[in-house]
């Protein structure tokens, strides 16, 4: 299976789904933003979930929420968890113990990774995972939230309402001169910038974003925080990241940022707040 799990639904075959959804949604049916419940103002909520690989515990009772509309970043050393964490909410790992839920009502440890996917949770590794082969504008047509059936594949058109909303997205992740060219010809920045926009055209609820600053030069890294502070509040983000100076352009002086060791939360605050914590200072950060 594709690690991005919003690609899959390109391809993927109905069949019934690996764990239900709790009688929330049936598999293959997208859940609008209207049936999450975020009546509390919580967009995800993991409560004492616990894996373990080997004796090893990867996460230890880690607790942790979203608001609705919040980036929210993640930092901590390697080993910490963070990882594991996203591939727990996507239902890639399945956790020995703990509760994780989208809104008040969708558990998400009930489901596969293709529901999750269409539950509302789009997830972009640090790799840009994009169909080379394909111009730019391909890309986004074909990440577009839809029925993907082979029937209904065969006879899609675009209409002028989807047309509209690839070239907003261009616009948007600042791709419009790039849209006939092929993603393969990108650069590691603009290829980033294009598989957020693919993201975005499957109009998620959550963003899961898994160091998608790695490998860009300083320009790119400002652009891609430009383009993610232009999404607040539009979709909930979370951001695990290391380069600490786009943190600090995500969070600016009033942002939550989450600092994880050993599979748990270590401190949680503004980014000044967690960075004169002694603990984090330790652990993390250094002196």
């Amino acid at each position: 299976m594709n690690e991005n799990p919003m690609v899959p639904d390109l391809a993927l075959p109905e069949e019934p789904a690996e764990r239900s959804l709790s009688g929330v949604a049936d598999f293959g049916r997208v859940v609008t933003p209207g049936e999450i419940d975020v009546s509390h103002g919580t967009i995800l909520y993991l409560e004492d979930v616990t894996v373990s690989f080997d004796g090893f515990r990867a996460l230890n009772a880690l607790t942790l929420s979203i608001d609705v509309g919040e980036l929210r970043c993640i930092i901590g050393p390697n080993g910490a968890g963070k990882t594991t964490m996203m591939d727990v909410i996507t239902g890639k790992t399945e956790p020995d113990s703990g509760k994780v839920f989208l809104g008040q009502t969708i558990d998400l440890t009930r489901m596969n990774e293709p529901s999750i996917a269409r539950a509302g949770i789009g997830r972009k590794f640090q790799k840009p995972t994009v169909f080379e082969q394909h111009p730019v504008w391909e890309n986004l047509e074909l990440a577009m939230k839809a029925d993907k059936g082979w029937w209904a594949s065969l006879r899609a058109r675009l209409d002028r309402q989807a047309q509209a909303r690839i070239e907003e997205t261009l616009e948007l992740i600042h791709l419009e001169s790039e849209a006939r060219r092929l993603a393969g010809e990108l650069s590691h920045g603009q290829k980033q910038r294009l598989e957020i926009g693919m993201l975005l055209m499957q109009q998620p609820a959550l963003l899961l974003l898994d160091e998608p600053a790695a490998g860009m030069t300083d320009d790119e890294t400002m652009q891609l925080a430009e383009l993610l502070n232009h999404l607040r509040g539009t979709c909930s983000m979370m951001v695990v990241e290391h380069d600490m100076e786009f943190v600090a352009a995500l969070s600016g002086k009033a942002g939550k940022v989450t600092v994880m060791a050993e599979g748990r939360v270590l401190a949680h605050g503004t980014l000044d707040e967690v960075k004169r914590d002694e603990t984090v200072i330790e652990s993390y950060l250094g002196r």
